[in-house]
């Protein structure tokens, strides 16, 4: 504990970023290729939704020291009908898709990093 009373942030507390714009939840671990979680990796997504798409967010979270990290608040319908989220690290990507109109609630999923 801090000396001014500050607890220290729990580096296992999975961070949650949320979007405001609807239902929908996506859960993501990012590991390597030898299956190790990945700290500080970046994921981002760009969403078009409402009316012909014109409402438009963009999002980004990084991941804790197990590799994880959450984006609520996502809407439940959306130009094109699926996301697709981008993580790095370094010289390191990786992406993976999700359709909130099939699996709104709590989808969990998992992107691999690849490269140097």
């Amino acid at each position: 504990m801090a000396a001014d009373g500050q607890q220290t942030p729990d580096p296992h507390e999975v961070p949650v970023m949320d979007g405001e714009a609807g239902p929908c939840s996506v859960g993501f671990t990012v590991t390597d290729v030898k299956g190790a979680p990945v700290y500080d990796a970046r994921i981002r997504v760009h969403i078009a939704y409402g009316f012909a798409g014109v409402r438009r967010l963009d999002l980004e979270a990084a991941t804790n020291v197990d590799g994880k990290t959450q984006f609520k608040g996502l809407p439940e319908k959306v130009k094109g009908g699926i996301l697709m989220f981008r993580a790095s690290q370094g010289k390191r990507d990786g992406s993976a898709t999700y359709d909130p109109a099939k699996s709104c609630s709590g989808q969990q999923s998992s992107i691999v990093l690849t490269g140097n």
